[in-house]
């Protein structure tokens, strides 16, 4: 296996699953969608090895070629090795990794993944299950289910003074109360102004979390864009009067966090949740704290998700979703593509007036055209403002395996017996972890 180098050209380079080695670095590739749209893709440096597009293809054919890249040389694999310390018993970990579950759920579904982690990753690792908003807990709002969380983070912290990074790992709705928590942990660096290294936005500060070091934040088949529209909510089969109805019973069914997750919370003339948290807001900067990550990834489940849909899981436009390779990455079994998206350069979400008036007829006199045309407007606003940062998408497809309808719940394998095949998408996220581990301490070496 040919190993890359740490000094990279601004190119993107696609592992050859053939040859077994790197296929020729090309200066300008893009990937076509339906409808014209075009999606580029570049790396820069080796800080973002990782950030790599392994597929490339369009609507009618795909060529898809992946190989797990080796992102170091022998000499700094050794170094850092070595400087992991795994071998001594009385090594403290330094690096917090928060797992953060989703909707009705418990720490419980984090069993397999803890273990996998533990595993892979070493002692130099503190594998932390969150158990502050299990079950009903939920319900209350993804606002108070974040505060929560950074409360309990913070207690985690305060009983461990070794630990100096952290990372969130969270699945499903887990991941937009992980988006809230750390918009409550985060405070701005106010002395050194050091950018975001790994982001492509220098115009961010680069933050702490409850004074740790941002390193990654990774979501599993998380609805970022909300459930409302069409096949958001794939349980409803994309029927349209189910998608209707879906809107006004949903706080009846799972409260305030439903009114939330279809965008309908708040007054008429004030933005909803979901899309203050795609900006910076007074109170809270989410835009920023998500900015001061190393690393985001996204993984999201192309198909068969019961619960939650590609677009909104992968924060992507319609006309941005593509044909999905149906072959798996080597080495990663049904984790089909992954595409670096760099930062696009806009001034972010907004709330426009005629958001307002839409939301205003969409919750007084609901009907197809009042709920499409709000829905529309405050969608491409929350993409606007997520898209000024950076984002590794990672495409997940379970269509091979006998009982495809699980997927959700395969992505992090809530349970090792029913849900083992998402066993290659943990792995990866493994990878991924400890490649951004070898990425900080080679530049901390420098």
């Amino acid at each position: 296996m040919s190993t890359a180098s740490w000094i990279q050209p601004p190119c993107r380079y696609s592992p050859d699953r053939r040859g077994g080695g790197f296929a020729k670095p090309s200066f300008s590739s893009a990937r076509q969608f339906p409808g014209g749209v075009s999606s580029s893709s570049c790396s820069c440096g080796y800080s973002e090895i990782l950030n790599f597009d392994f597929g490339n293809g369009s609507s009618r054919s795909w060529n898809h070629q992946g190989l797990r890249v080796q992102a170091m040389s022998a000499t700094a694999q050794r170094k850092f090795s070595l400087s992991k310390g795994d071998a001594d018993e009385k090594v403290e970990p330094d690096h917090l990794l928060v797992l953060v579950h989703g909707i009705l759920a418990s720490p419980s579904d984090w069993l397999y993944v803890e273990a996998e982690m533990k595993r892979r990753l070493g002692r130099r690792f503190l594998i932390y299950a969150s158990s502050s908003n299990t079950f009903t807990k939920t319900f209350g709002g993804i606002d108070g289910a974040g505060k929560r969380l950074a409360e309990e983070v913070r207690q985690v912290i305060q009983k461990s003074n070794s630990l100096k990074k952290i990372s969130f790992l969270a699945h499903s709705l887990g991941g937009l109360f992980a988006r809230h928590a750390v918009a409550v942990l985060y405070s701005a660096a106010a002395s050194d102004g050091a950018a975001v290294s790994n982001s492509g936005n220098s115009h961010l500060p680069r933050g702490l979390l409850a004074g740790l070091e941002p390193i990654n934040f990774i979501t599993l088949a998380t609805p970022h864009l909300g459930v409302r529209g069409r096949k958001q909510l794939p349980f409803l089969l994309g029927v349209p009067i189910l998608e209707r109805l879906a809107a006004p019973l949903a706080p009846f069914v799972v409260g305030r966090t439903g009114s939330q997750l279809f965008l309908t919370d708040g007054k008429a003339d004030k933005p909803p949740l979901l899309l203050r948290m795609a900006s910076d807001c007074e109170d809270l900067k989410f835009l920023s704290s998500l900015g001061s990550f190393r690393s985001r990834i996204v993984y999201a489940n192309v198909s068969y998700d019961h619960m939650v849909g590609w677009r909104t899981s992968s924060i992507r436009r319609e006309t941005e979703l593509f044909k999905p390779p149906r072959r798996s990455l080597d080495g990663y079994k049904h984790v089909v593509d992954v595409e670096y998206c760099p930062p696009v350069s806009s001034d972010g979400a907004h709330f426009p007036p005629e958001a307002a008036k839409a939301k205003e007829a969409a919750q007084s006199s609901p009907s197809p055209q009042n709920t499409l045309e709000y829905h529309e407007i405050v969608e491409d606003e929350m993409i606007r403002g997520l898209q000024t940062l950076g984002w590794k998408k990672v495409d997940v497809s379970f269509h091979s395996t006998f009982w495809p309808y699980l997927a959700h719940n395969n992505i992090h394998v809530k349970s090792e017996r029913l849900y083992k095949a998402g066993a290659g998408v943990v792995a990866h996220v493994a990878d991924s972890i400890k490649q951004q581990e070898t990425s900080t301490f080679i530049t901390a070496s420098l």
